[in-house]
């Protein structure tokens, strides 16, 4: 089970971190990846993570922005989100992949486990 949290509701050029905790599974098996939703459109990559933290792959729309990392001994993968811009609100999902090892697909279809969600709103 993996559960987000970390949401919220901040100023454009606020700050906020998003955690995804794994329980009931070990981590460091996954490739993770954090995807986002906004109402009305479809669901979209943000970023993923390899095996071991060691690749990292952004969209373009957050790079120098978001930062994702992983702590594989807390079971635990962050997202750290900076320079938050209204376009940025939605619900955040994370999600992890048991097949790919070194690189994070961006397909959504691709990922076999899902989180919750957790809504970030980024005010004007």
């Amino acid at each position: 089970q993996l559960q987000a949290s970390g949401g919220g509701l901040v100023q454009a050029g606020g700050s906020l971190r998003l955690s995804c905790a794994a329980s009931g599974r070990t981590l460091s098996r996954y490739v993770m990846g954090w995807f986002r939703q906004a109402p009305g459109k479809e669901r979209e990559f943000v970023v993923g993570i390899s095996r071991s933290g060691g690749s990292t792959y952004y969209a373009d729309s957050v790079k120098g922005r978001f930062t994702i990392s992983r702590d594989n001994a807390k079971n635990t993968v962050y997202l750290q989100m900076n320079s938050l811009k209204p376009e940025d609100t939605a619900v955040y999902y994370c999600a992890a992949d048991v097949t790919y090892i070194t690189t994070a697909p961006q397909q959504a279809k691709e990922y076999d486990y899902w989180g919750q969600g957790t809504q970030v709103t980024v005010s004007s």
